[in-house]
């Protein structure tokens, strides 16, 4: 048995908004404590990992551990259909997932549960990074849309005293600088220098996440893969792993 009733739907429809430009289908896993859901692309190159919650529902029931397997763009094009001010509830019945719109009408959607395998995931909690960065998440976007400008891919690289994000071209370059102190900087915590460069296609469906968060968290090391954190309080956390282009890498 499942049973949940969401009122602030942004809280799932902004995370699933980004998930949905990386996945196509998935297994949701829902616990007494919420519900998670780790993914990778199908090219192997990102990993997504989501969890919200129980406290971040109305009203949350769950027996058992039950795991859900859904299309996540049919399952985004649904919870967009919510507006403001509506509650979103969701109910097991049989195969199928029940999704009600609550608001000026009572509107059910019926969505077919599909039957996935384990999926194999990078292992990805094996990962050590070597720096850590927390900035406005706005600022972050100006740096991936400023290099969508000049090429295809974008370089960050973190001193410990600077964050900064470089993208080249033939002849144009674009670059972003933090230093240590800036107001747009949250966190800075770098022992030694760190670079590497990522694709701006991935980033640019990963940044789509920032309207979940003010700020953004990002890990990474020399050539290394990163990882990008949003959270909303204790209610939601949304995290990406990003492999490097190490054989472009400066």
């Amino acid at each position: 048995m499942f049973k949940a009733t969401l009122a602030d739907t942004n809280l799932l429809r902004d995370p699933m908004t980004s998930i949905a430009e990386l996945i196509d289908e998935g297994v949701f896993k829902v616990k007494k404590d919420g519900i998670s859901f780790i993914a990778a692309d199908r090219a192997m190159v990102s990993v997504v990992d989501f969890f919200i919650a129980a406290s971040a529902f109305e009203k949350y029931e769950v027996d058992t551990e039950q795991m859900i397997g859904l299309n996540i763009p049919n399952f985004l094009s649904i919870i967009k259909r919510a507006g403001t001010g509506d509650k979103i509830s969701f109910e097991l019945k049989g195969a199928k997932l029940q999704v009600a719109i609550e608001g000026a009408s009572k509107r059910r959607f019926h969505i077919p549960l599909l039957d996935l395998g384990s999926e194999e995931i990078p292992p990805v909690g094996q990962l050590e990074f070597k720096s850590k960065v927390q900035l406005k998440s706005d600022v972050f976007q100006n740096g991936i849309n400023d290099a969508e400008i000049i090429g295809d891919s974008i370089i960050l690289e973190t001193t410990p005293s600077s964050f900064g994000m470089i993208a080249e071209g033939d002849v144009s370059k674009a670059e972003l600088e933090l230093a240590k102190g800036d107001a747009s900087l949250i966190e800075l915590s770098v022992p030694s220098g760190a670079k590497a460069r990522y694709a701006l296609d991935y980033l640019k469906k990963m940044v789509k996440a920032a309207k979940l968060s003010d700020s953004i968290t990002i890990e990474h090391g020399p050539d290394y893969p990163m990882r990008m954190v949003f959270t909303a309080g204790d209610k939601v956390r949304l995290s990406f792993i990003l492999a490097p282009r190490v054989q472009d890498s400066d």
